[in-house]
C-alpha cells in the first residue's frame, strides 16, 4: 500500500459546510397529532416531555403542541368575545385576559427555551473541550513514529486512536478545517513512517474504495429527497463518513472523489438555491408587512367623529390584520421590530377608538335631552292656527334636530317617534285646512268686493268724528277677512286702500291724523302680503334713523339759536330756526305715533 494515497485532504478546496447553516431553517414538519387532547392534556405532555427528554430532541413537538394549544386558546377567546357582544357591549371595549391554563403554558414555554439556550451553551463548551481531545489525538499520533515496538502494536495503537477520533463528538465549526488538516497531514506522515507491505495496504485500499462508493450513491440517492435542508443535512453526515474512511487506489482517487464532489456541488446549489429563494421571500415578506404598517397608520391620520366610520375603519384594520396573519416570516432582524410597528398602530387605533365610544356616550346623553326639549317645543305648537309662523319654527326645530347626534339606542325610536308625531299632527291639520282654502277664499274674495262697493256708496256727512269711526270700522272689518286668491290680492288691496284714503282725504280732519290713517291702510295692505316682517321690518328702521336725525338736528337748530341772539338783527334767522324747531317736534311726534301703529302689528 502506498502512503501517498493519504498525502492529499480529498475535501481541499472545498467547503461542505457553507454559511447555509446560519439561514433560517424551515418549520418541522408535524409529525405527531395532538388535535385531540384538550389544553390541559397538552400542558401535562409538555410538563412530561421538558423532564423526561432533553430538549433538543423535542423541537418539533413543542411546536406542534403551541400550535393545538394556541388554536384551542383562540377558540375560547372568540367565545368569550361574542358572549360580550351578545350581551350588547360594543366590541371594541373586549378586553381578553389570559386564563390560568394560558399562564401555566406560557411558563414551560418559557422554560423551555431557557433549557434550550442553557443545551446550547453547553454543547458550544463540549465542542471546546472536543476540540482539545481531538488535538490530544493528533498528538498521539505524532508520538507513534517515535516508537521502538513491533509494526503490529504500533498500528494497533494507530487503529485505537482513530477509533478515540471518532468517538470524540463535534468542534467548533470555524476550527473545523485546520483540525482535519492537521489530522490528515499526520495520519500520511504516520502511513509513511511505518510502510505497511502492499497486500495490506492494498486491502485496506480496495475495503475503503467500496466504502466511498456506497457514499457516493447514497449522495447520489439525496437528490430525491424533496427538502433541500434535509438533504443538505445528510450529506454532511456522509462528508464526515467520508472523512473518516481512508485512501483508496490511486487509480480510482480523481474519479471517485470527482464523482462524490459532483453530487455534493448539486446538493450545495439545490440547498444555496432554497435559501435564495427563501431570503428573497423573506425580504416580499418584509415589504408586504411595511406596506400593512403604512395602511394601519393611515387610517390613525383622519380624524373620524361618528361610530360609521370607527366601524368602517376598524372593519379595515381587521382586514389588514387578517391579511397580516397570511403572510409569512420577515428576515430575522427586521422581523420583531416591523411586529411591533404593526401592534403599535392596532393598539393605538383601538384605544383611540375605546376613548372615542366612552365620550359618545356621554354625548348621547346630552342629545337626548337636547331633542327632549325639541320634542316639549314640537308638542307646545301642534294646535297652533298661525299657520306661517309655526311652520316657520317647525322647519326650524327640524333643521336643529338633524344637526344633534345619536342618542342612546335605547331610547332613539321612543324620542323620535313623540318627536314625528307632534310635527306629523300639526302639518296634518295645516293639510286639512289648506285643503279647502281655495273655497275660502273665493268667499274671501266676495266679502271683500262687498265691502269695497259698501265704501264707495259710503257718503261722508258733516259729522267727521262720526265719519272717522265709520271707516275706522270698515278699515276693522277689512283686516278680520282672511287671505283671498293671489291673483285677485293686489287689485282688491289698491282699490280699497285707494278708496278709504280718498274718503279720509275729504274729512275736515288734521295732516296728522290724515297721514296716520294713511300709514295704517299701508300697513294693513303689507299684512297681506309674504314678506310682511321683512317690509315692516325696514320701514321701522327708517323711522327710527328719521327720529335720531330730527333729534339731532333739534339740537344743533337749539344750540344756533343761543348762538345768533347774542347777534343784532338777527330776530329774522331765530325765529326761521323756531319754525324749524317746532316743526321737526310735530314730526318727531308723528314719527312715534307711526312707532306705536308699527308695534301694534307685530
Amino acid at each position: 500500500m502506498e502512503s501517498n494515497e493519504l498525502n492529499k485532504d480529498p475535501f481541499e478546496g472545498t467547503n461542505v459546510n457553507a454559511d447555509n447553516t446560519s439561514a433560517e431553517k424551515p418549520a418541522a414538519n408535524e409529525a405527531d397529532d395532538y388535535s385531540a387532547l384538550d389544553r390541559e392534556a397538552l400542558i401535562g405532555l409538555l410538563k412530561q416531555l421538558l423532564k423526561e427528554k432533553p430538549v433538543g430532541d423535542i423541537k418539533e413537538q413543542v411546536d406542534n403542541i403551541r400550535k393545538v394549544f394556541d388554536k384551542a386558546s383562540e377558540e375560547i377567546e372568540d367565545k368569550a368575545r361574542k358572549v360580550f357582544v351578545e350581551s350588547g357591549e360594543p366590541i371594541e371595549l373586549f378586553v381578553h385576559q389570559p386564563d390560568e391554563l394560558q399562564k401555566q403554558f406560557s411558563a414551560l414555554l418559557f422554560e423551555y427555551r431557557s433549557k434550550r439556550d442553557n443545551e446550547r451553551q453547553s454543547q458550544e463548551q463540549i465542542k471546546e473541550k472536543n476540540l482539545v481531545a481531538k488535538y490530544e489525538v493528533i498528538e498521539g499520533i505524532k508520538d507513534l513514529l517515535n516508537r521502538q515496538e513491533s509494526l503490529n502494536d504500533t498500528f494497533q495503537e494507530f487503529r485505537d486512536l482513530q477509533q478515540k477520533w471518532r468517538d470524540i463528538g463535534p468542534v467548533p465549526q470555524s476550527k473545523l478545517h485546520d483540525l482535519w488538516e492537521t489530522f490528515h497531514l499526520h495520519v500520511e506522515n504516520f502511513y509513511n513512517y511505518i510502510k505497511i507491505n502492499n497486500e495490506l495496504r492494498d486491502l485496506d485500499l480496495k475495503k475503503n474504495y467500496e466504502l466511498k462508493i456506497e457514499l457516493c450513491e447514497k449522495a447520489e440517492a439525496l437528490m430525491l429527497e424533496p427538502s433541500p435542508v434535509k438533504a443538505f443535512k445528510s450529506l454532511q453526515n456522509l462528508h464526515d463518513q467520508w472523512r473518516e474512511v481512508g485512501p483508496v487506489p490511486r487509480d480510482k482517487k480523481e474519479e471517485l472523489w470527482d464523482r462524490f464532489k459532483a453530487v455534493t456541488a448539486k446538493i450545495n446549489q439545490r440547498q444555496q438555491e432554497h435559501f435564495e429563494s427563501l431570503k428573497n421571500q423573506l425580504r416580499k415578506n418584509l415589504e408586504a408587512k411595511t406596506e400593512l404598517c403604512e395602511k394601519a397608520e393611515s387610517l390613525l391620520e383622519k380624524e373620524l367623529t361618528s361610530p360609521k366610520e370607527w366601524e368602517e375603519k376598524s372593519k379595515q384594520l381587521i382586514d389588514l390584520q387578517q391579511i397580516w396573519k397570511t403572510i409569512g416570516f420577515a428576515p430575522k432582524k427586521e422581523n420583531n421590530l416591523v411586529y411591533e410597528r404593526f401592534r403599535k398602530a392596532c393598539d393605538t387605533f383601538f384605544n383611540n377608538k375605546r376613548d372615542f365610544f366612552k365620550s359618545y356616550k356621554e354625548d348621547q346623553q346630552n342629545n337626548l335631552q337636547l331633542k327632549t326639549e325639541l320634542c316639549i317645543q314640537a308638542e307646545a305648537m301642534k294646535d297652533s292656527q298661525d299657520w306661517k309662523k309655526a311652520t316657520d319654527e317647525y322647519i326650524r326645530i327640524q333643521k336643529k334636530w338633524k344637526e344633534i347626534g345619536p342618542v342612546p339606542r335605547k331610547q332613539s325610536d321612543v324620542v323620535w317617534k313623540r318627536f314625528r308625531e307632534a310635527c306629523d299632527y300639526f302639518f296634518n291639520r295645516k293639510k286639512d285646512f289648506f285643503s279647502n282654502i281655495d273655497e275660502a277664499q273665493d268667499n274671501n274674495l266676495k266679502l271683500k268686493e262687498a265691502i269695497i262697493a259698501e265704501l264707495s256708496a259710503f257718503e261722508l256727512k258733516d259729522d267727521s268724528e262720526q265719519c272717522f269711526e265709520a271707516l275706522q270700522e270698515f278699515q276693522r272689518r277689512w283686516s278680520d277677512i282672511g287671505f283671498v286668491p293671489i291673483k285677485e290680492k293686489d287689485r282688491v288691496n289698491q282699490e280699497f286702500r285707494n278708496l278709504i284714503n280718498q274718503k279720509f282725504d275729504h274729512l275736515n280732519l288734521n295732516e296728522v291724523d290724515k297721514n296716520l290713517q294713511k300709514f295704517r291702510n299701508k300697513l294693513e295692505n303689507w299684512k297681506t302680503n309674504d314678506q310682511f316682517n321683512e317690509k315692516i321690518g325696514q320701514e321701522r328702521n327708517k323711522i327710527i334713523i328719521k327720529l335720531k336725525q330730527l333729534e339731532n338736528d333739534i339740537i344743533l337748530w337749539e344750540n344756533n339759536i343761543g348762538f345768533f341772539a347774542k347777534s343784532k338783527n338777527s330776530d329774522a334767522l331765530v325765529r326761521d330756526f323756531q319754525h324749524k324747531i317746532e316743526s321737526g317736534k310735530r314730526n318727531i311726534r308723528l314719527l312715534n305715533k307711526k312707532l306705536d301703529l308699527i308695534d301694534e302689528m307685530l
